[in-house]
């Protein structure tokens, strides 16, 4: 009997819809012995050249015109893709996607980035049999998400899924499974022997994280946090950020035995696990781990649009709090060194919030689909 295939179809636009696709699949892997996945950048995939310069291009108006970035947010907010944007997309970045499909020949396809979702959808109009599972990477529900191909939509909370109701998604379209996250977060481990392991301090740890692309623009945050390096030991991560990590290598105030400066690294359910404190962007898919692990979240730098409401969701249910100044990082600095009592209170109120989360429910659910899919094939085929 042939493996069940599964194609995980992706953007970079950020890395969070990337990530959410290899958590995914290794999810898969780590459930089933017995399927095949596939994670495809799908338009860098097809266009290596151009791609990369569409993204740069994204990500440096995302960076320095941040307003500008909300006000296209807010005004498409409401709105799919229509038909006549997706025929676009398709002739001038993905008329070869019928091709990737019929040769990979998937069971199901499975999109967490809204363009990969709306070419899917033309093609599956034009007559491609193939059912389309769209995860959405965060805590909102923009238009963008809805086209008439997706098969089921995989969300985080029930908002979002009353969300989608209201711009006409059918509610038995719509799953909340949380957001994947990589079987590293789906269990625990020996802080002590991890400490061992990752040659860290027994003391307590503060992990700053600046996005997959490690844009840290705050860089009075990291250097108070600094000014702590006696009493904490601080794990700063900036992703593919070379810059911004020589000049923090340059920086004196950065040279400490307590301080670890890190490029890209897959370690970050590890390094989560031995934290006490996490400083990050909102990011859906980077808090959604950090929930997983129970850790307290401080935000700064929300992207307008989606970040921020990853923002308002994390910080209403009180697993974090949005940094307004020194204030804010000196009071959670002083619960962990001087307030032990506190710090521990606030964790395990955290922890009785998540008692009813199972991160690996996005991915039994995408198996459930599949097994469905291919049981209905078969006895289509042997009726």
């Amino acid at each position: 009997m042939s493996k069940k295939r599964v194609l995980l179809l992706s953007e970079g636009f950020g890395v969070g819809h990337t990530r959410a696709a290899h958590a995914i699949s290794s999810g898969i892997h780590a459930l089933s012995s017995d399927i095949i996945t596939k994670v495809l950048e799908l338009g860098a995939f097809l266009h290596p050249t151009i791609a990369p310069m569409i993204f740069n291009a994204y990500r440096k108006t995302v960076v320095s015109q941040p307003k500008l970035y909300h006000l296209l947010y807010r005004s498409q907010y409401n709105k799919s893709l229509n038909r006549v944007a997706q025929l676009a997309l398709h002739r001038i970045f993905y008329s070869q996607t019928a091709d990737v499909i019929e040769q990979l020949r998937p069971d199901i396809v499975v999109s967490t980035h809204f363009f990969p979702s709306a070419v899917v959808s033309r093609l599956k109009r034009s007559g491609m049999d193939v059912p389309l599972l769209t995860v959405i990477t965060d805590y909102d529900a923009h238009g963008t998400w809805v086209n008439t191909g997706t098969n089921l939509y995989l969300v985080s909370t029930d908002n979002v899924r009353d969300k989608l109701i209201e711009k006409g998604v059918a509610p038995h379209k719509i799953e909340v499974t949380g957001l994947p996250v990589h079987p590293d977060f789906w269990h625990t481990y020996d802080r002590a022997e991890l400490i061992k392991q990752l040659q860290l301090a027994d003391m307590p740890t503060v992990l700053a994280m600046g996005g997959g692309w490690g844009i840290i623009s705050k860089f009075e945050i990291l250097e108070y946090v600094a000014s702590w390096r006696d009493k904490v030991q601080i794990i700063i991560c900036l992703g593919d950020n070379e810059k911004a990590r020589e000049q923090l290598e340059e920086n004196p105030l950065f040279r400490h035995p307590n301080i670890r400066l890190l490029g890209f690294t897959d370690q970050v359910a590890q390094l989560m696990e031995v934290s006490d404190l996490l400083i990050t962007k909102p990011g859906g898919m980077t808090c959604t781990e950090a929930m997983a692990k129970g850790i307290p979240m401080l935000f700064y730098d929300a992207i307008p649009g989606q970040e921020e409401k990853n923002l308002h969701y994390f910080i209403s249910r009180g697993y974090a709090e949005k940094i307004e100044g020194t204030g804010t990082l000196e009071k959670w600095l002083n619960m962990i060194v001087h307030n032990r009592p506190e710090y521990e209170r606030r964790r395990a109120e955290i922890s009785r919030k998540l008692v009813a989360y199972r991160p690996q429910l996005c991915v039994e659910k995408i198996l459930q689909y599949l097994d469905d899919t291919v049981a209905n094939n078969r006895s289509q085929i042997n009726a």
